[in-house]
């Protein structure tokens, strides 16, 4: 999700009473982002037959999306709610019930079956059972005023969010003990101060560090976990990627949501992640303020946010597959 100035306001009112913490989140392990798929006439005849738009309820003010085995996970901003949908079918229900003055933004689903999902404007994660809805956990991990807890990635015994109005990464722990720990972002990360800036963010290649979209300007870091240094990674055939939102990454191939421009910027790692070769740009006439990707054999798919839609109980609201 992006919001900042001078971009557009995409502001949401989300306030409500905040969420305390409560017990850590269960299932330890380490979740990496999968290799690319090989695209064979077998896989691609396999998802031929899938719907390549499912619709979502009307009213649910998508944005996050994560993928786990046949079933995408969904999260809302208008109450917290979380939709499973069938990829296989089209068809879904909401899992996990939402709450009035809360928000689901990001969300990554771990090998365990648990969710792990941003809070948006009150500072918060929350850990879901995607299976049966329970909440498991839930973490206060800003001020509930000021912050804008966006996206998470699972790297090694930490799930990461981002907060698109402060300079830090925060890193919930995926076992059932531990700390949530706060990590200052320095080196060449720069924030500007009330401007919506870290976004997005996944695992490097080799599990050992992070790439995260700063929104505003439209750039990419790799963040050491145990540091918190930014090092700015050099964008090759691209000036840069404005209106950065989810991030996906498949072996070295880097996927960039760049959601009011309707278009997602497909990069090329260098083995050190220390540069990103522009390969290809995906549009489609489809495409609604995209915000978030995620990837199922030769699909991408991605959630129509329609940030430039007025947002009603009655707006309707989609997920689109494009080819690979």
């Amino acid at each position: 999700m992006t919001r900042s100035h001078p971009l557009p306001s995409r502001r949401a009112v989300l306030g409500g009473a905040a969420l305390a913490a409560l017990t850590a989140a269960a299932g330890a392990g380490t979740a990496h982002a999968a290799p690319a798929p090989r695209t064979t006439a077998r896989t691609a005849s396999r998802t031929a037959a899938w719907p390549t738009e499912i619709p979502l309820p009307d009213g649910f003010r998508p944005e996050g999306i994560t993928i786990s085995g046949p079933y995408a996970y969904l999260g809302s901003l208008a109450d917290g709610s979380v939709h499973r949908a069938d990829l296989r079918t089209g068809e879904g229900r909401i899992v996990h019930e939402g709450t009035a003055g809360t928000a689901a933004v990001g969300l990554k689903a771990d090998r365990d079956g648990l969710l792990y999902i941003a809070g948006g404007e009150q500072g918060t994660a929350k850990v879901v059972d995607s299976r049966t809805g329970r909440l498991v956990a839930a973490y206060r991990l800003a001020e509930a005023t000021g912050h804008f807890v966006n996206d998470v990635a699972l790297l090694g015994d930490r799930a990461w969010f981002t907060d698109s109005y402060d300079s830090v990464l925060h890193g919930v722990p995926r076992g059932r003990t531990g700390e949530v720990r706060r990590l200052p972002l320095g080196g060449d990360w720069s924030q500007t101060p009330g401007a919506f800036t870290a976004n997005g963010i996944v695992g490097t290649p080799d599990g050992r560090g992070l790439i995260v979209v700063a929104s505003l300007p439209g750039r990419l870091y790799r963040v050491d976990p145990g540091t918190g240094h930014a090092a700015e990674i050099a964008l090759r055939g691209a000036d840069d990627v404005a209106y950065g939102d989810g991030l996906l990454r498949a072996g070295r191939t880097l996927y960039v949501v760049r959601n009011r421009l309707n278009l997602v910027d497909v990069f090329r790692l260098d083995a050190g992640v220390r540069s990103a070769t522009l390969l290809r740009t995906i549009t489609d006439p489809r495409f609604d303020v995209p915000t978030t990707a995620a990837r199922l054999r030769d699909r991408l798919y991605l959630v129509n946010a329609r940030f430039t839609t007025p947002q009603t109980p009655d707006t309707e609201f989609t997920v689109v597959a494009v080819p690979l």
